[in-house]
Order: structure tokens, then sequence, then C-alpha cells
């Protein structure tokens, strides 16, 4: 499990496990720090695709689906052991909500929260055009194409940075555009809340088709800073305070 999931701060007490998923090109280093920022009750698995970190020497996922099937292998045995949440940010919304859906499919099993943030809704035009959209091979244009797909933000200055970031997004990018939703008038897929976050400085997105996806509640909160608002320290902390309200107010 060390493998795939980075957890800083183990909480075997942990009521909830929170489990994130991050951007595309992204690694654990942020998120998974959270873990020291929630309190006891909330445990933070942060999950690391091949190709990064750890793995760089693994070869990259080639479709959603053996991400999925990576993740529900390996994470079986805790999804079944406690209740869980997921929180996905930008391309890691689409991983969070692809396991979900196998996770309630073929195990009957649900998060009691889903945290979505600088994301389409699965269900809208705004996911399809992005799904569309050619990815150039030219490392600096695709990053100029990123920068203007996912809203404005800092591109690293060191060149070996900047050629690291292009090929793993890329690879991510690839990942995202195979992943299939397709839902039917009459199949509600979650019954479980969904709170949907943006930055205040970010791109807009197609955001209200999260409303047809459960029988629960959906919130939608919108935090100062652009697509990477919840890395700086108090968009971080209100994005946390709402996620443990959240949690906390599941009943668990």
């Amino acid at each position: 499990m060390e493998k795939l999931v980075a957890c800083v701060q183990k909480k075997p007490r942990a009521l909830c496990r929170l489990i994130c998923f991050p951007w595309a090109g992204g690694g654990t280093s942020q998120i998974a720090q959270w873990g020291k920022l929630f309190n006891e009750s909330i445990e933070v698995f942060c999950i690391r695709l091949p190709g990064r970190e750890s793995r760089l020497e693994e070869p990259f996922p080639k479709d959603m689906t053996s991400v999925v099937n990576e993740i529900t292998s390996v994470l079986l045995k805790e999804f079944k052991e406690k209740p869980f949440a997921f929180f996905g940010h930008s391309l890691g919304t689409y991983m969070s909500l692809a396991v979900a859906l196998h996770l309630k499919e073929k195990y009957g099993l649900e998060p009691v929260h889903l945290f979505v943030s600088a994301a389409h809704a699965p269900n809208s035009v705004g996911h399809l055009a992005l799904k569309s959209m050619p990815l150039p091979e030219e490392n600096n244009e695709f990053l100029a194409c990123m920068a203007i797909v996912g809203g404005n933000y800092e591109l690293p200055d060191d060149e070996d940075l900047r050629k690291n970031m292009a090929i793993t997004s890329r690879e991510d990018s690839r990942v995202f555009q195979t992943f299939s939703f397709e839902k039917a008038e009459t199949n509600i897929p979650f019954s479980c809340d969904i709170a949907y976050f943006c930055g205040s400085d970010d791109k807009i997105y197609d955001v209200q088709g999260w409303r047809e996806l459960t029988r629960g509640d959906t919130s939608f909160y919108e935090l100062p800073g652009d697509h990477f608002y919840l890395l700086k320290p108090p968009s971080e902390s209100l994005l946390i305070k709402h996620i443990t309200r959240c949690i906390e107010n599941a009943g668990l």
C-alpha cells in the first residue's frame, strides 16, 4: 500500500479516511501534508500514481480503468474497514469519481462525502469539450495550453522541472481522456452529499451537473485564489474546515 498511498500521519482511531486525488502532473508532496492539519478523527491518504516520486521508474498508467483497478484492489480492505470520503482536484476529481462509481457498482460501497474541486461536472458540455481537446506534443505548447484550460497559475522557471511537469501532465491528461461517463435519465449513481470547491480567480467551470449525480445535498464554495487556491494557506485552512464540518455532519 505504501507504493500507492502517502500517509504522513497514521491515525488508527480515526472515524473516517479522506482519500485525496491530485491534479494532472501532481504528486503527494502537498496534499499528503493535510494529514497533519486535520483533527484526529480524519486520516488522510494521498494517491500516488506510477511515473512520479517513488514510482518514477514505473510506466505511466495508460487509461482510467488501470488507475481504478489498482486503487480498488490495493485499498479494498481499507474501503470496507471504515467510512471514507474522496477529495479530487482538477483531473483528480475525475479519478475520484471513476473510483467511486466502480466501488458503488461492484462492491456496493460509497463515500460518505464527495469533495470535488476545479472541474466540470462529468455530464456537462465543458467536460466533453475538454475530453476531445488535442494535446500538444511540444512541452512548452502543452504547458501553455494547460495554463489556459486549467486557469492561470505559475509555471516553474527551471527548464528540467518544466519538462518533467509537461511530460507527467500530458500522460495524466491522456488518462483523463479515457474516462467514460454516461448518465441515464433514471440512474442517479450516488446518495452521498457532494461539495464543489473552486478558486475565485480561476476560470469558470460547468458545475451544475453535479446536482444530477446524487440524491444527497450539493453545495458550492468559492475560495480566494487561482486554479491552485488549495495550496495557499488561507484557502487551504478554509477548505480543511469545510471538509471537516461536512464529514462530522455525516453522523459517523
